[in-house]
């Protein structure tokens, strides 16, 4: 049987298993390392990559609590957690592997083992870590690029930054797909072969902020069980998508700084600097420019990440995308729901393209998600958009036209009333209205 171009990492304590299996796994793969203490775990993992871990569960350690194996798969799912974990076990611990199993790891393995059996899992777990790549690889589509002459422009922008090592800086509102244009320069890069490591910056606390980014080794702080891998270094070799930059608080500023000049991190708790390899995407709804000017955020920090800036337009500048975006959400919510939702009845159509879309992407996004929910029918229909009449309204006049006003307001009061067969109650808190000003339009357009 030909070997298979997999990886797997062994961590035993036992020499002389570590012999046996020295012999027996590099007969079906193409490359074993093997540790004897799991202190060396989180680097070994950086450093060689498998496709699998084959973990003892139990080892001489500070933790003697008899579940070391789940501590350390612990560690293991939370920087790595495309990596099958197997875990090896006497019969005494068969509850903690079962325990694990609910955890994520892959399967367990019963000391004294059968060569074949501890083969062929290793061999189905490496094959889930392959096909996991494999779909991971093809889960980022291309950008949904609209015809407006905006969006013209910063795709050829796009086109020729993505195979540069310059760093970006993606501006827009809330909702207008920052992570997905970083996502489709990352794609267009000469880094795309492995995936691109995104941070919400926002979602860190001022006193995690070096630790998630730089690493800590064991022992740094309270509760620093172990190393762990930051993620400057989880994205060595690939692109870095630092979302909401503006959140940073101004005295870590200074530190994420100093690692872009000198392009080395070095974990929290240790003096020894690490070099890395990343390619940077920024991303903010913040005005920086405005930030610098207050002391809000550094001038020489704003400078360093500016190098290629792109403004990604508003929606409501992009309105030939609406129905098409529309109509890739239907399609992913009714697979999601298992509803019988496959497009846009006219009306929803003409609804959708009058709307403002203060929320972007990601309001419209939430609309067709509840639209397909509620959705009866293999179109989705006005009604079912659930755009209150009062927020139409509002729409319509920041457009300035009495005519859209009325023509839009009224093809939702009949969508509404064909949705619910007449029931005025029903019609009525659709669309956000009382009964009274429900009875006073139904008069004003004839229904």
């Amino acid at each position: 049987m030909p070997k298979l171009k997999s990886k797997i990492l062994v961590v035993d304590d036992n020499a002389g298993i570590r012999s046996a299996l020295k012999i027996l796994l590099p007969m079906r793969f193409a490359e074993v390392e093997l540790i004897d203490s799991p202190k060396a775990l989180m680097e070994t993992m950086r450093q060689f990559q498998p496709d699998a871990v084959l973990l003892d569960m139990n080892f001489e350690s500070q933790i003697n609590t008899g579940n070391e194996g789940l501590f350390w798969l612990s560690e293991l799912k939370r920087d790595f957690p495309d990596v099958e974990v197997v875990l090896f076990t006497a019969y005494a611990d068969i509850a903690l592997a079962v325990e694990g199993m609910k955890r994520g790891a892959f399967d367990f393995v019963v000391k004294p083992w059968d060569n074949a059996k501890l083969l062929g899992i290793l061999e189905e777990a490496t094959k889930k870590r392959r096909k996991s790549k494999q779909t991971a690889s093809n889960t980022t589509p291309p950008m949904q690029w609209g015809k407006s002459e905006a969006m013209r422009s910063l795709r050829r922008m796009v086109e020729k930054i993505a195979p540069t090592e310059a760093t970006v800086l993606i501006m827009g509102e809330n909702g207008t797909g920052k992570d997905v244009l970083a996502n489709e320069i990352h794609r267009l890069s000469n880094r795309s072969a492995k995936p691109m490591v995104s941070v919400d910056i926002g979602a860190i606390t001022e006193t995690l902020f070096e630790s998630e980014m730089f690493g800590h080794v064991k022992g740094a702080f309270t509760d620093a069980h172990a190393d762990h891998i930051g993620k400057f270094e989880q994205a060595n070799g690939t692109t870095l998508f630092l979302d909401e930059i503006g959140n940073i608080p101004l005295a870590q500023q200074a530190k994420l700084l100093r690692v872009l000049q000198n392009r080395t991190i070095t974990r929290v708790g240790d003096d020894k600097t690490i070099p890395i390899d990343i390619r940077l995407i920024c991303a903010t709804n913040m005005d920086l420019p405005a930030m610098v000017r207050e002391g809000r955020f550094r001038e020489d920090l704003f400078y360093r990440i500016n190098t290629m800036p792109l403004q990604l337009p508003p929606l409501r500048e992009r309105q030939d995308e609406i129905v098409s975006l529309s109509e890739l959400f239907i399609k992913q919510y009714a697979s999601k729901y298992h509803r019988q939702a496959k497009g846009l009845s006219d009306e929803a159509r003409k609804l959708l393209l009058r709307c403002r879309w203060s929320g972007n992407i990601r309001e419209l996004q939430g609309c067709i998600e509840k639209a397909v929910i509620y959705s009866e029918t293999e179109q989705v229909r006005a009604a079912d958009l659930q755009i209150r009449a009062s927020e139409l309204m509002e729409e319509a006049r920041a457009l300035s036209s009495n005519e859209s006003l009325e023509s839009a307001e009224e093809q939702v009061i009949r969508s509404a009333m064909k949705k619910y067969n007449g029931n005025l109650s029903l019609v009525a808190k659709a669309l956000g209205i009382s009964r009274p000003t429900l009875y006073k339009r139904l008069k004003d357009y004839g229904i």
